[in-house]
């Protein structure tokens, strides 16, 4: 069974999946695996830009998309004329001969990763390239073009040590073909600074404490700021500020998004 690693700490969010993918499918009829894509509208290997947080302290994650391949595809189910099926190595793809432009499965799909051609009345979507494995390519396009080996793909057995550190990036799709590593976490982060001095607070300690008590430790640097990376999901804090016998503390900081607390004031004695 083939399976794709992508590993977000190697993306650096220059496109070339996408742009290989394009490359390799507007234009190009390989039937029986897929019909051309369009110049627009569709992206089999779609790159999700978020931008997160509130200037100046902004990130920007970058997550390669494409089908997950599930597992347990809903698309494979709803489809009335099995056009949708799934190849020996576990790719899924859609007939475009069988398919009769029924649209079930572009809603049945909780990733978004199947287009409709209007022009072709056909559903559309990733193949993992099996038109390129099956004439003796190693890789997909897209992995083919991947500058900093962000994106992997081979036999299952071969990447299992990393599909063992993987996480879900969808609960709705479940597992799949496609793992993650090194999904974007929420961030909280903000400046000190002293009031009756107009200066930033270098050093000062900070600690965030989750109601169940875990707590995270951070120092403010050269420019006052501070930052907590890599926090779970929509879980409440108190932020605690302290320097010498001054101290300051911020509650109810939750990380249903990434945080910007601006800047903070707090008078150092």
């Amino acid at each position: 069974m083939k399976a794709f690693v992508i590993d977000l700490s190697y993306c650096n969010g220059c496109y070339n999946c996408q742009i290989a993918c394009k490359d390799e499918h507007v234009a190009n009829d390989w039937s029986p695996y897929a019909k051309p894509q369009p110049d627009y509208g569709q992206f089999w290997m779609r790159m999700k830009e978020t931008v997160r947080g509130t200037v100046p302290k902004v990130k920007v994650s970058y997550v390669p998309t494409p089908c997950l391949h599930c597992d347990d595809a809903k698309c494979i189910e709803v489809c009335k004329m099995k056009a949708i099926y799934r190849r020996e190595d576990g790719m899924i793809v859609i007939d475009p001969i069988k398919c009769t432009g029924c649209k079930l499965c572009p809603d049945s799909c909780p990733n978004g990763s199947i287009y409709f051609n209007e022009n072709l009345n056909i559903a559309q979507k990733c193949t993992g390239c099996s038109h390129l494995i099956d004439d003796g390519w190693d890789v997909p396009r897209c992995v083919d073009a991947c500058p900093t080996e962000a994106l992997r793909y081979g036999e299952e057995e071969d990447l299992k040590p990393l599909i063992a550190q993987a996480e879900v990036m969808n609960p709705a799709c479940g597992t799949g073909r496609v793992s993650y590593l090194n999904l974007p976490k929420k961030f909280v982060g903000g400046t000190v600074y002293d009031p009756v001095e107009k200066e930033v607070v270098i050093g000062a300690n900070c600690v965030l404490k989750d109601r169940d008590g875990t707590t995270h430790t951070a120092v403010t640097d050269n420019f006052g700021d501070f930052w907590f990376n890599d926090l779970p999901d929509d879980h409440c804090y108190t932020l605690t500020i302290s320097k010498g016998s001054a101290s300051k503390t911020i509650d109810a900081i939750s990380t249903e998004k990434d945080l910007n607390l601006g800047d903070i004031a707090m008078r150092i004695q």
